[in-house]
């Protein structure tokens, strides 16, 4: 199955108008939307597509108000997100439209049992309010109320999530960025193409080694001497996803799984934090496939150095 292609700046930060598609994969999509645009006077700037598992994502990047002198007016917006809404229903796919000053940053968490990364996350001064924890189990509600963050369960009895429910979550708290403080779940395509480039998880190895789960038990198994995290951006190929932060750490002689989970997790943590405050700050971009990085940002270390 084809990897992914990112799209062009992964968290982008410019003065165009975002639009995303995601739905069935069909025929006139592409040309549905452009052509909208184009009976608008819109200049497209940018254009990613794929399609993964049937599902089919759009990012599209333009200049709403090419003949303007400032930005669309409210009526204009208004216009725009009535005629791609009637779209999206003759073609079935889901339209969403973001206008540069609508980029708050709001913060999701999600979660499963862990709970280092998630105290982390709102312990820390981020430029940004976490405004909701979605778990797939309700172990850490009690985390989340000491924190007056609402908290709220999605998973069955075995943990499968609702996805439907997390969606309709993530717009109803205005949700821009999604940190995965160790949420023990892959997110569909459904999920992860709504919000490309927003997404960002924490794994315990130095990534590309030992994706998937047991990390750390394949690092002892391996025999590495250097062991670590990293933070990335989530896309559709499991723990492949453009690399943000990295913490490593020495593995002394006969360690156990524990050992190292015991010396991992707190760096898990740390990474989670950076690489949030890297994104939010508006200084990262993916460019073919790496992670492009601007301003004052500490994006790999060794502990004890």
């Amino acid at each position: 199955m084809p990897s992914e292609r990112q799209p062009t700046g992964a968290a982008t930060r410019d003065d165009h108008t975002e639009i995303t598609v995601v739905g069935a994969d069909r025929t006139g999509i592409v040309a549905g939307v452009t052509g909208l645009l184009f009976e608008r006077d819109a200049n497209v700037e940018d254009i990613e597509q794929t399609v993964r598992d049937g599902v089919f994502r759009m990012t599209l990047h333009a200049d709403v108000a090419p003949d303007s002198d400032g930005p669309a007016t409210d009526a204009e917006r208004e216009e725009l997100r009535a005629a791609l809404a009637v779209l999206g229903d003759d073609l079935g796919v889901d339209v969403r439209v973001r206008f540069p000053d609508e980029r708050d940053e709001g913060v999701a968490v999600l979660v499963t049992k862990e709970d280092h990364c998630l105290r982390a996350l709102l312990d820390a001064d981020l430029s940004a309010e976490i405004r909701v924890v979605v778990g797939n189990h309700d172990d850490l509600e009690a985390i989340a109320d000491e924190h007056g963050v609402p908290f709220y369960d999605v998973g069955d009895d075995s943990g499968k999530p609702d996805e439907d429910r997390l969606l309709d979550l993530l717009d109803e708290y205005d949700v821009d960025l999604v940190l995965l403080a160790r949420y023990m779940r892959i997110l569909s395509p459904d999920v992860v193409f709504r919000y490309a480039g927003r997404i960002v998880n924490v794994h315990p190895s130095l990534l590309p080694a030992f994706p998937g789960a047991q990390a750390y038990r394949q690092a002892v198994e391996a025999g590495v001497r250097v062991a670590g995290v990293t933070a990335h951006y989530v896309t559709t190929d499991l723990d492949q996803g453009p690399i943000l932060t990295q913490r490593a750490f020495e593995v002394p002689p006969e360690a156990t799984v524990e050992d190292v989970r015991a010396r991992g997790q707190p760096l898990e943590a740390d990474a989670l934090v950076a690489a949030a405050r890297a994104h939010l700050a508006g200084d990262t971009a993916v460019r073919r496939g790496n992670v492009a990085v601007s301003g004052d940002h500490e994006f790999g270390a060794l502990a004890g150095d």
